[in-house]
């Protein structure tokens, strides 16, 4: 019998991201770090609640598999301890905590989105870009989530697809350069390029250094979208969670950069949340889509299929997509320059 069950599931699904915020903003995880447990009562010393929310908040956050149970107390369980302590290699709590910031109030307004087909997050009206604001603070929380989605995303497309078998590769809006980093950690043999904006290649060259990996990492300042060409000498052109912030037309003239761009042989690499070819989902690409409406002004979620068509159009050959699981991709379409 079909009950109204997953409804209410999706109603809660509110209750559960607010649940992990408040954690994260809270360092509740932090503070559990390395098998500490914490009871109601110390709970409710340490962070300064009252004993009942500070119950409730546990028993929720074991819930959702965030906690688990120890004896009187509570302790991270595996994920909570693995991407959401501080200081952790794939920490993913700026992500959570930009989303809540940022995205979390203007998605309360997704009808106005929907009519007037514009962004929530931004005016394009007096800013250039989502990227174009006059609060520090928040771009640097932007960036640190990109950072923090983009680490274990770049793991597990290292793992589902050699990069060992290029010698230089442009990671094209590559942000504070998450994916080089990953990526040179593993393979001694590749050298790799950051192209972003001026002042997100600051952030870029800063975390490249604490990787110690400066001298087989470079930045270059530039804008992918305005200039005539992108950096050639590469074999290798990573387009990592880029398209989805743009429209077609856009997306087909930078595959065609790329293709201009890399020798006879090279590689282009599109790494996303993949709509299926149907466009029915998975959830986690559809709502993306449904994010780029509040956060851009054309972009949205694309099909392997569509991919594969424009890359096809521009001159790709032997266009392949490689599946795997990541927070901020599902999956790689690869194809090579004829």
């Amino acid at each position: 019998m079909i009950t109204p069950t997953p409804l209410m599931s999706l109603v809660a699904g509110v209750w559960g991201f607010k649940t992990l915020a408040v954690g994260v903003e809270l360092g509740l995880f932090t503070r559990l770090a390395n098998g500490r447990t914490l009871t109601v009562a110390e709970a409710s010393a340490e962070f300064g609640l009252p004993e009942r929310p500070a119950d409730l908040l546990l028993a929720a956050s074991a819930s959702l598999g965030l906690l688990e149970k120890a004896g009187d107390g509570y302790r991270n369980s595996e994920l909570a301890e693995q991407f959401l302590v501080e200081g952790r290699p794939y920490y993913f709590g700026a992500q959570v905590r930009y989303s809540d910031l940022r995205t979390y109030l203007p998605w309360h307004r997704i009808a106005e989105a929907l009519r007037t087909d514009r962004p929530l997050t931004w005016d394009p009206q007096r800013q250039q870009s989502m990227f174009d604001t006059t609060d520090p603070a928040m771009l640097a929380e932007f960036w640190d989530a990109m950072y923090s989605t983009s680490s274990f995303t770049a793991r597990a497309l290292a793992d589902a697809y050699d990069f060992g078998v290029h010698r230089r590769l442009l990671d094209v809006g590559g942000g504070a350069g998450a994916f080089p980093v990953e990526f040179c950690r593993r393979l001694p043999d590749l050298a790799a390029t950051v192209l972003d904006l001026p002042h997100v290649c600051v952030r870029a060259q800063e975390r490249i250094a604490a990787a110690g990996l400066t001298g087989r990492i470079g930045t270059v300042a530039g804008d992918f979208l305005a200039d005539a060409a992108l950096p050639d000498g590469h074999d290798v052109i990573l387009l990592s969670m880029i398209l989805h912030d743009w429209d077609e037309p856009t997306n087909r003239a930078l595959l065609a950069k790329c293709h201009a761009a890399l020798p006879p042989g090279g590689t282009v690499v599109i790494c996303e949340l993949l709509l299926n070819d149907e466009r029915t989902g998975p959830p986690e690409a559809a709502l993306m889509g449904m994010n780029m409406l509040v956060e851009t002004e054309g972009g949205k979620n694309y099909s392997g299929a569509e991919y594969r068509a424009w890359l096809a159009d521009v001159g790709f050959v032997d266009v392949r997509t490689v599946p795997f699981d990541a927070p901020g991709a599902n999956g790689a379409v690869l194809a090579r320059r004829a």
